[in-house]
Parts: C-alpha cells; sequence; structure tokens
C-alpha cells in the first residue's frame, strides 16, 4: 500500500493571488463533480433512527494546519468547523473514530511546484483524468501537515497517512486517485471498518467538495451507509456546494447537521 495504515491505542506561484476567486478562475470544480461513477447505484433512502451507534465510525478528514487560515491552501471559513468536529468526536456517540493526514513528499506531482511554467490552480491532464494542481501543502514532517491541535486525535484509532506516493494523488481516505495504469489503489481502510463490524460512515472535515465527497462516494460504493455532515465540512469553492450536495444524495448518501445528529443520538 502507498497510504500508511498507523494503528493507535486508545477507544477506539501565485501566493498574492489566493482565495477562493482566484480557485474559481482556475478551475470552475468539474474535478469535484465529474468523475466517473462507474458500479455506483443509487442507494434506498437511509434514516438516522436505522444507525447502530456502537457500529458506526466517524472519519474526521484532513484537519490540517494549511488547510486553515494561514495555512498553505486554505479553505475560506475552515477554523469555523474546529469546535462541530471536536464536539462530534468528545460526544462518545460513535463506536469509532478514524482520522486522515495529507502526507505529501515535497515533490508530489500534485504540486504546481512540479510543474514548471503552471501555476496554482491549473487544471493539468494526468493519467486521463483532471488534476488540479495546487500550492506546495501538508508536506511531509512540517508544520502545516500536522493535525489541528485543537482536536482530541487520541480518540482516533487510526490514521490513514495519504498522498505519501509522489506520482498519484489521494482525495479519497478509501482508495488514491488514477495511476498510470488507471488503477486506483486501495488505502486498506474499507477492510479494516468491516472488520471492526462498521456499517455506517460519518464523513467530517476538509474539503467539501474533494476528499469528503470522494471518500463519500467510495464509501457507499463499498456498501456502507454513509453521512456527510455538513456543518462540520467546508468548501474550497462554496458555489459547488448546491451541485455536491445534489450529487451524493443521488447515491443515498445522507446529509445531516450536527444538530440532528445530537436529536437522533438522544
Amino acid at each position: 500500500m502507498v497510504i500508511l495504515l498507523e494503528y493507535r491505542t486508545g477507544v477506539s506561484h501565485e501566493q498574492s493571488r489566493t482565495g477562493a476567486a482566484l480557485r474559481r478562475e482556475r478551475f470552475d470544480g468539474n474535478c469535484a463533480t465529474g468523475r466517473p461513477k462507474a458500479g455506483m447505484a443509487k442507494m434506498a433512502t437511509i434514516s438516522l433512527a436505522d444507525v447502530i451507534w456502537p457500529q458506526a465510525c466517524l472519519v474526521v478528514t484532513d484537519v490540517q494546519v494549511d488547510f486553515l487560515p494561514g495555512g498553505a491552501l486554505p479553505v475560506p471559513e475552515g477554523n469555523q468547523l474546529l469546535p462541530v468536529v471536536r464536539a462530534l468526536m468528545e460526544s462518545e456517540r460513535f463506536g469509532l473514530l478514524v482520522a486522515t493526514q495529507d502526507w505529501h513528499p515535497p515533490d508530489h506531482v500534485s504540486f504546481a511546484s512540479s510543474h514548471p511554467g503552471r501555476l496554482a490552480y491549473d487544471v493539468v491532464d494526468l493519467y486521463g483524468h483532471s488534476q488540479v494542481l495546487w500550492p506546495d501543502h501538508c508536506v511531509q514532517g512540517s508544520s502545516g501537515a500536522r493535525l489541528h491541535p485543537y482536536l482530541p486525535w487520541v480518540r482516533c484509532a487510526a490514521i490513514i497517512r495519504k498522498g505519501m506516493d509522489r506520482s498519484v494523488d489521494s482525495y479519497s481516505t478509501f482508495r488514491n486517485n488514477w495511476d498510470a495504469s488507471g488503477h486506483r489503489a486501495s488505502t486498506g481502510l474499507v477492510e479494516y471498518l468491516r472488520g471492526r463490524g462498521v456499517l455506517d460512515v460519518f464523513l467530517c472535515g476538509l474539503t467539501r467538495e474533494f476528499c469528503v465527497k470522494w471518500s463519500a462516494e467510495d464509501a457507499a460504493q463499498a456498501g456502507f451507509r454513509v453521512w456527510v455532515v455538513w456543518d462540520a465540512t467546508r468548501a474550497l469553492d462554496p458555489t459547488t456546494d448546491q451541485g455536491i450536495a445534489t450529487a451524493l444524495k443521488g447515491l443515498g448518501v445522507g446529509i445531516v447537521r450536527f444538530a440532528e445528529l445530537q436529536a437522533a443520538a438522544g
């Protein structure tokens, strides 16, 4: 595997022109919303009343310093999700907590700096698929790659480090993006969750239209009931929100808010 699965004890460029305007100028959301859906059928409607909470897993996606204000690839209002994510992690509601962490080598293929003449947020073809070129971010061992210290990571039973293969990007928690042979390698998380008896996967974190969305799609394809805690995520480009929600609902993914989880779990 090119993704490191770390088991933990317990319960468990243009630096002056960053932001949503520049991102929309370089890509229109197609890289987030236009991926093939082969083999992904619409699922039956799901209800929080059906959740068996000891068999539910919360996946906290890429809440790292570089993705928050002041970081190398800041998500607008990214810091506003921290209290909600912390409350989810401390709720004692979920039978299992797992986190993901972008962990790129310095010369990663997704970095604009690895493509002479290209700028951050340009979109290029990589192995026959659209690839956004990002500012250098979450470089292995850097301060920006750290999981945000406000959150109680000790509660996580496993941390998935992804994006470690310099030649392949990795948005989803469950599988890498496509490699040169057209394959999307597994991170091993599907098998881990099945081994722990997980039925429902709840996703939160960053970013809504990339890593959270791709993870939701892959989890649904793997046969889990999947939920996105909407107010515990944020998008790089908030104008994609409606399209993301519609696409996920079309796959049977539940869109819920923290208050709904509080009410459902009593």
